[in-house]
């Protein structure tokens, strides 16, 4: 299915700056559906001169009319006159008499997108953007209740406002959807002094969670909050605007051990504030998953660092003993045992430093690759390694075998295939889609054809290749022309994510 920005735009009727509009309407088209007891329909116009559907959204607050969605499909014929109407005079239609749909009575009004072009002012696009439809189901009248009808006023203070250009508001932050209050979860309207002239029972229970005992209609709910809060060393400082109506902003407030987020909706005419509707959702338990994650994250960040810091100690004492040591053996024994502790270190201090579990293999491999300088000095010989190609982002459990066995490879051809020599070791890398191949290459003595050295540095790279990683590994070797190392490791990891 296409998205409301790829069909908007195929439409070659509207720029990008509807889109964006149109996106910020679409992301509060569930408030408008509970609101309005009704289905919402988003149109836009096509080349043709007919409008396809790009958004639909089904009202929690009542049952919904459409069991299938409309988004991608031309607009109904039974529609189509009411929402050019709506289009062409960029004024709300209403219909005159119940529209039926499957038997189903429903009322259908169209109400225009207009665009503004500048938040400070009211001035808009010449025409509308778009129109939305707003279907009411009639087969369940009824007498209203007072929370219905505060809705349904609500709804419509909205769709006036869209119709002229006032709402979704440009200035809002674009805050987090997560944990969003939802116009069930608890509505409160306010006066244009911030007094509460409603707030429906779900809205007062949530005040009641954090301590309010009383009833919040005829109060300031700016004062209502302020006692709430009396005491607290931190709060948000937008908490003012919200409460008293004044800025589309959210914001959440803590007391008696509960976390509420409020939502503030303006109500205005033109450049006039009139009222707002806050909403009001309980969060304290998605906070408190938040914050779990978070500690966690820390946690592991913080055991990546320490990991890190103590393999660094561990190699820096191999160091200092190497360096004592009277036996050459114990020596080089010691020296690379300190290099292949660095090695994984170069791993564990990638990792320290995000809170991500995987890692840019290039990154760590470029740190690596430095340790066979010191192999090189000892020597007496200048090596220059060269990398070719990219490894890519590889999972912790893949870079740390990996970066410990291509420390070996290329550690190897330096003690070895370019002892008491000048050279180079090529190392070329090869991400295919299922698997990553790595070429290690010397032009050093190298060794007759067949003949692998049996060594502990080789018997390290055959156990983390094949063994940890499940990959080949293959030596081709010609007398005096230099040694290659193949290494291929299968990417499972990429097809289980």
């Amino acid at each position: 299915m296409s998205t409301l920005s790829e069909t908007v735009l195929a439409q070659e009727r509207s720029s990008q700056a509807d889109v964006d509009w149109l996106q910020v309407l679409v992301a509060d088209g569930q408030l408008l559906a509970d609101l309005a007891f009704a289905d919402i329909v988003l149109w836009v116009p096509t080349d043709q001169g007919g409008f396809i559907a790009v958004s639909h959204s089904r009202p929690s607050s009542a049952a919904t009319l459409f069991y299938r969605d409309f988004v991608g499909q031309q607009i109904k014929p039974e529609w189509k006159s009411q929402v050019t109407e709506a289009f062409e005079s960029g004024a709300i239609v209403d219909t005159a008499a119940p529209d039926w749909y499957e038997e189903t009575p429903t009322r259908v009004s169209a109400i225009p997108v207009m665009r503004r072009l500048d938040p400070s002012s009211t001035t808009t696009t010449d025409s509308p953007i778009a129109v939305i439809t707003r279907h009411s189901n009639l087969s369940e009248a009824r007498t209203p209740s007072r929370q219905e009808l505060t809705f349904n006023q609500c709804a419509a203070d909205l769709f006036e406002m869209i119709a002229a250009g006032d709402f979704p508001d440009m200035q809002a932050p674009a805050g987090p959807r997560r944990g969003a209050p939802r116009a069930s979860d608890g509505l409160i309207r306010l006066d244009v002094d911030g007094v509460v002239t409603f707030a429906s029972p779900n809205g007062l229970s949530a005040f009641n969670r954090l301590g309010f005992d009383g009833e919040l209609e005829g109060l300031s709910l700016a004062e209502v909050t302020t006692e709430l809060i009396k005491g607290k060393l931190i709060v948000d400082e937008s908490l003012p605007l919200v409460v008293t109506g004044r800025a589309p902003w959210r914001t959440d407030i803590e007391a008696a051990g509960v976390t509420m987020t409020l939502r503030t909706i303006p109500i205005r005419h033109g450049l006039t504030r009139v009222g707002a509707m806050v909403l009001v959702r309980d969060v304290t338990e998605a906070r408190h998953q938040e914050q779990e994650l978070i500690t966690k994250d820390a946690t592991i960040r913080e055991i990546h660092h320490r990991v890190k810091n103590n393999l660094q100690t561990v190699a820096s004492l191999l160091r200092i003993q190497a360096r004592r040591s009277r036996s050459e053996e114990a020596t080089e024994s010691l020296t690379q045992a300190m290099r292949r502790v660095a090695a994984i270190a170069v791993v564990h201090d990638t990792l320290s430093t995000g809170l991500s579990q995987n890692v840019d293999f290039d990154e760590v491999f470029d740190r690596v690759v430095m340790l066979t300088a010191e192999v090189a000095a000892s020597h007496n010989s200048h090596v220059r390694p060269v990398k070719t190609g990219e490894f890519g982002v590889l999972p912790s459990e893949y870079a740390t075998p990996l970066a410990l066995a291509l420390t070996e490879l290329v550690t190897n051809a330096v003690e070895h295939g370019l002892r008491d020599r000048d050279g180079q070791v090529d190392i070329e890398a090869m991400r295919g889609e299922h698997s990553l191949r790595v070429s290690v290459r010397d032009d050093g003595a190298g060794l007759p054809e067949g003949r692998v050295g049996s060594g502990l540095g080789t018997q390290i790279v055959r156990t983390l290749i094949q063994g940890e990683l499940s990959g080949s590994i293959e030596w081709h070797s010609r007398d005096g022309e230099g040694t290659e190392v193949l290494i291929e490791v299968p990417l499972r990891w990429l097809e289980k994510r």
